[in-house]
């Protein structure tokens, strides 16, 4: 008997700066996906909640930043969330009256210090982890915290599907992240089977690593990636240099997707507007792909190859 799950991934932006509209979001697109898809995983982009600066430059210069940037800073700051948090509880209640399991990509603020950090909501337990971006890309790391190995989980989650309880393995890794060889080899050490990539990274190229992941993994991947246009930022916003200034002018393109662990696409990829899209993947696939191919075992040469993961906390960046 297949050992089927039904999940989804959300193609979404953030409304910006406002909290609460962001969170009645939320909720809507997963009753979206429960309603009508019946799903039982729903996946949201990196920074949906908080949102992503695109273009944005904080007013720094190489030695230097103005009065004009901190003020962007701290209205970013004012809009992360903390955890736990009153947002946190929300998207609790959000999963236990849906059913659903939720993995949102969140700005997490900790003291003066923003992350880039996906957070994992049970249905019945509420938060039970979540994973800081490790690496924070180019000019990212103006604005957020380098995570550390105390957030690398890979969680066992059991979904019913009507007929029988599933046993699943889920991590997430959040945009280049993704492009980390010796991460992703830590997720396949642990098993991941469900393997989530919420992210803003909307180029065609990406789809590449979306499929080499699934076919090296011999993993589902579910990737999350926002949709924005000019007019979903505040109208004082940075926009591309050159670029003219148009409400309907693409700030994040989109492409959010599903691969099976052959690499084949299950659902999308979405490149226009916002969606939700959900497949039914067979848990028995993994073990079906690992009988060529499983990197963390028959494949690994440990004779050869050692890895090892700090887990333990580094000082905050």
């Amino acid at each position: 008997m297949p050992r089927t799950v039904r999940v989804s991934v959300v193609q979404a932006c953030t409304v910006a700066y406002a909290l609460s509209d962001t969170l009645d979001k939320l909720e809507r697109l997963t009753i979206l996906a429960k309603q009508r898809d019946n799903s039982q995983l729903v996946v949201f982009p990196e920074a949906f909640i908080g949102g992503y600066p695109a273009k944005s430059t904080f007013g720094a210069i190489v030695g230097g930043r103005s009065a004009e940037g901190r003020d962007e800073f701290l209205r970013y700051h004012n809009a992360a969330i903390a955890i736990p948090s009153p947002a946190i509880t929300r998207l609790e209640a959000v999963a236990k009256n849906t059913g659903v399991f939720l993995v949102v990509g969140v700005i997490e603020k900790d003291g003066g210090t923003c992350y880039c950090t996906v957070v994992f909501i049970h249905p019945q337990d509420g938060y039970i982890a979540k994973h800081r971006k490790t690496m924070p890309t180019a000019a990212e790391r103006l604005v957020w915290g380098f995570g550390d190995g105390t957030t690398l989980p890979v969680l066992d989650h059991s979904f019913n599907n009507g007929k029988e309880e599933v046993k699943t393995k889920l991590s997430a890794a959040i945009c280049w992240e993704n492009y980390m060889p010796l991460l992703r080899t830590h997720y396949y050490q642990q098993g991941t089977q469900l393997y989530c990539a919420p992210t803003v990274d909307s180029r065609p190229v990406w789809q590449h690593t979306m499929a080499h992941i699934a076919i090296e993994g011999r993993c589902f991947v579910l990737s999350a990636c926002q949709f924005a246009q000019q007019k979903d930022y505040p109208s004082d916003h940075a926009i591309a240099p050159g670029a003219a200034r148009d409400p309907e002018g693409v700030m994040i393109g989109g492409g959010s997707v599903i691969y099976n662990p052959f690499g084949e696409a299950l659902a999308g990829p979405l490149w226009e507007g916002e969606g939700v899209l959900t497949a039914e993947v067979d848990l028995d696939d993994v073990i079906r792909g690992k009988y060529d191919l499983d990197v963390a075992g028959h494949y690994s040469r440990p004779d050869i190859f050692q890895f090892a993961v700090n887990t333990g906390a580094q000082p905050k960046n």
